[in-house]
């Protein structure tokens, strides 16, 4: 069963079998924003979500990044699914808008960190997109197979006034890797400041 993840949260990637996941999906879904006219009516504001995913190496140093300008790392163990422009306009439909897979067993052997980060392209506040969430599961973009954890990212007053956070890290421990449930609100603006910010406080 899928467990809220909690800031700070440490979880293995081990299966309900025993046997340890050597691929992941981070999936982001949301929706667009309803308003209200003056006349009484409503209409949806499209909202751009960017989930971008960084890569560090044992020195902390940001290795490659794939985001929806890249969307897969040079050796294709990290890919991006494409930029999602709107959000789900019609409600939530249960799929997620963005998705980014990461298979561990053909990560560079360089790699020691891999972190996962949102932005809100267009500066909308993440405290008015409506069931912003994340989860990580096993399967691909397509076919959710199990979700391991869940981040509840619309209920969570934490992230109003922000539009980009840090929502966690990947790392390797003595072989193995493990997650990082950050969830953390941050004052940048745009991806380049929080390749920096992941760099200097969560590494």
């Amino acid at each position: 069963m899928a467990i809220n993840l909690q800031k700070g949260q440490r979880i293995n990637l081990t299966k309900e079998n025993g046997t340890t996941l050597s691929q992941a999906c981070v999936g982001i879904n949301w929706g667009a924003i309803e308003k209200k006219s003056f006349f009484g009516g409503t209409s949806k504001e499209a909202v751009d979500l960017d989930g971008s995913c960084i890569l560090y190496d044992s020195n902390k140093n940001a290795t490659e990044v794939i985001y929806f300008g890249n969307l897969k790392s040079r050796n294709g163990s990290v890919k991006h699914s494409g930029d999602d422009l709107t959000g789900d306009v019609n409600g939530d439909d249960g799929l997620d808008n963005e998705v980014i897979t990461v298979d561990f067993s053909n990560l560079d052997p360089a790699v020691e960190h891999v972190a996962m980060v949102l932005h809100s392209y267009r500066g909308q506040d993440f405290g008015t997109i409506p069931f912003a969430s994340i989860r990580i599961y096993e399967g691909t973009p397509t076919n959710v197979r199990e979700v391991f954890a869940k981040y509840d990212i619309a209920n969570d007053k934490s992230f109003s006034g922000h539009v980009s956070m840090v929502m966690g890290v990947f790392y390797k421990r003595n072989g193995e890797w493990k997650f990082n449930a950050i969830g953390d609100a941050t004052s940048d603006k745009k991806l380049e400041q929080t390749v920096q910010t992941v760099q200097q406080k969560y590494l």
